[in-house]
């Protein structure tokens, strides 16, 4: 089996176990990211976070977002601009969401253009050295390519339910490993590939 089979397989397995969670499991690991994320994550004021409205079965990032954003965080959304690019745009308040592709909401294009310092990334698996295994279009990949490439290094936090992690992700030359993963056990950061 190849890696990007592999990562097709893990991938389907994840979202089937995503999806069958009761409604009040995923209530309570939206308030346990909260938990453990809310003042765990290290920033100063004003920097960029960029979160993501949750579609189909993702744990909700909304109150661990606004909590951020209390503690001084300009938060910005992703807004998908054609089948290669996302671009994140400064959020502030629901008000004024609109369909942004790909089954996500976001600030319209007259919100401005930021780019992140961290990013809280959705993903379909993870595994305990920081790998992931988005949902097979790139757009985050190419976005954190895109940023460095500019010189930016921008933070990368997993967010996703405990049910989601897999032994082991088969690492592609393209992908980007996770600064550190947040689920509702909690937040572990990852440092030379393994947890801290």
């Amino acid at each position: 089996m190849t890696p990007r089979e592999l990562k097709n397989q893990l991938r389907k397995e994840r979202l089937a176990l995503r999806d069958a969670l009761h409604a009040d499991q995923r209530r309570e690991a939206s308030l346990a990211i909260l938990q453990y994320g809310g003042e765990a994550i290290p920033f100063s004021p004003g920097t960029v976070v960029s979160g993501f409205w949750p579609i189909r079965s993702e744990i909700d990032v909304r109150p661990l977002m606004t909590k951020l954003q209390q503690r001084g965080a300009r938060l910005c959304l992703p807004a998908i601009i054609d089948k290669q690019t996302i671009v994140f745009r400064e959020f502030s308040q629901p008000s004024g969401m609109i369909e942004t592709g790909f089954g996500t909401s976001g600030p319209g294009p007259e919100a401005a253009e930021l780019e992140p310092d961290i990013m809280l990334v959705p993903l379909s698996a993870f595994d305990g050295s920081g790998h992931r295994i988005g949902y097979g279009a790139g757009y985050y990949d190419r976005a954190i390519e895109r940023l460095r490439a500019k010189g930016k290094m921008p933070k990368l936090i997993g967010i996703a339910f405990d049910c989601q992690e897999v032994a082991s992700v088969p690492a592609e030359p393209h992908d980007v490993a996770l600064d550190a993963m947040l689920t509702e056990s909690g937040l572990k950061v990852f440092e030379s590939g393994t947890a801290k």
